[in-house]
């Protein structure tokens, strides 16, 4: 049997050199890795790759898998049957299969749920489709425990997103608990406490510590589909978005800490941050820059107030530190100032970045010469009274938006955005990329000017 294996990373290699082991005629692409196994053919295109085989596998990725399919198409043997095994969402299975356009009846969703790594081409796998009994049987070949549960493309992939949530998750808080104990000088006692809930101890904790290390960006895409399953089926993705945002930082080798998070926001625009994060987030803009050319980045410390009473900003003061952001849902009122200089002092002697008011301020003079950047709907000469009652903490809607203690804010002279800190590591990719795109199609158009 030939066999043609697109995509040579970890799994790819493993399930190449497991067909080659049982005798069959293994041709494989990568346009990048490099590494072939052994008795396994390096085919130099898409094309050459699939010519003849009578099954293909896809491991191209989940960005990748429809653009690779189409090329696939028109080359594939007219008995051939086609197994994308990319961790992917149902949805983009289901393009994958369409993609095949006549060939689509030979199409298998093939879902990985166990550990290609500890187990090989034994790993457990779960296919769909119409090709889902035959892509089925051989893997059953390789040793492996396949269910075929037959149904639509994109079914099989549904259920090991529905088992990503758990997975990742465990991946996930292993690694944030076992950094916190390496921090607070208690490495030994913590992994002790987790290796004693775990089936396999020791040994369990190192492959999920490790393994969700080493694959933290391709987790993080996972989790960002079971977030969309998730929300798909009414249950809010809380602990999941967080997951997520878990994984993106551990792909950058690194354990962030709030300022570092902080200072990589600062860098970005409100436009780009409000259309990474789906053009929410965004505080109407009748809460603007009290003068122009401010910035400002930090964590909310979130004040409810009742309109033209500030009691709760003086109580917030005594909590607030460096980074933070006073947010303060002041209801719009314009009356009287909820904010002057004596506070801004207070606030500056405090660490605190700035202030986000809907409602007034006064003394802008002084203000922006205390260096204390705030955004308001306007000014007023009136003071506040100081009566209460107040919230401190809690949610607070603002300008059309919820904000959380502890959200990222950032505001410039567009206007104020609030991020979830659960989805700022997602939010903060998607604006490097929308940056990236406008310097890209602005560089098009200064090209194509006339001069």
């Amino acid at each position: 049997m030939r066999i043609a294996v697109l995509g040579l990373g970890e799994a790819g290699n493993t399930y190449a050199a497991g067909f080659t082991a049982i005798g069959a005629t293994v041709v494989g692409y990568d346009p990048v890795v490099e590494r072939t196994p052994e008795g396994v053919t390096r085919a130099d295109s898409v094309t050459e790759a699939v010519r003849g085989a009578q099954l293909v596998l896809s491991l191209v990725t989940a960005a990748h898998a429809v653009e690779v399919t189409a090329e696939v198409a028109p080359n594939l043997e007219c008995t051939a049957v086609y197994a994308d095994l990319n961790a992917a969402s149902p949805e983009r299975k289901a393009e994958v299969a369409a993609a095949l356009g006549d060939a689509a009846h030979r199409c298998a969703d093939v879902a990985v749920i166990g550990s290609v790594p500890r187990f090989g081409p034994r790993t457990a796998l779960l296919t769909s489709g119409p090709a889902s009994e035959e892509v089925a049987e051989l893997f059953r070949t390789l040793g492996a425990d396949v269910d075929a549960v037959g149904g639509q493309v994109g079914d099989a992939s549904r259920r090991k997103i529905l088992r990503t949530v758990f997975m990742k998750g465990l991946g996930a808080v292993i690694t944030e608990t076992v950094d916190a104990g390496e921090l607070a000088g208690e490495t030994e006692w913590v992994r002790a406490q987790i290796a004693g809930e775990l089936v396999g101890g020791e040994a369990a904790l190192d492959r999920l510590d490790r393994g969700t290390r080493k694959h933290a960006l391709r987790r993080a895409h996972e989790s960002e589909a079971a977030t969309q399953l998730l929300e798909s089926l009414g249950v809010a993705p809380l602990v999941t978005t967080a997951v997520s945002n878990r994984h993106r930082s551990l792909s950058r080798r690194t354990t962030r800490d709030m300022t570092e998070l902080l200072e990589d926001f600062t860098r970005i625009p409100t436009a780009a941050i409000g259309d990474a994060g789906d053009r929410l987030g965004i505080i109407d803009p009748r809460v603007r820059p009290m003068w122009p050319a401010e910035r400002l980045t930090g964590r909310a410390l979130t004040v409810l107030c009742r309109p033209g009473d500030n009691k709760g900003i003086h109580q917030a003061l005594t909590m607030a530190g460096p980074d933070d952001v006073l947010v303060v849902a002041g209801g719009g009122d314009p009356s009287r100032a909820l904010i002057g200089e004596l506070i801004a002092h207070r606030a500056i002697n405090r660490g605190v970045r700035g202030v986000v008011v809907d409602g007034a301020v006064r003394d802008v003079h002084a203000l922006r010469e205390a260096g204390l950047p705030v955004w308001a709907v306007g000014t007023s000469p009136a003071g506040p009274y100081k009566s209460g009652p107040y919230r401190v903490g809690t949610d607070v809607a603002l300008g059309g938006v919820v904000v959380h203690h502890g959200d990222i804010v950032v505001a410039d002279s567009d206007g104020v955005t609030a991020v979830p800190l659960t989805d700022a590591e997602r939010v903060l990719d998607g604006a490097r990329a929308v940056l990236d795109d406008e310097a890209s199609r602005y560089q098009r158009i200064l090209d194509e000017r006339v001069e």
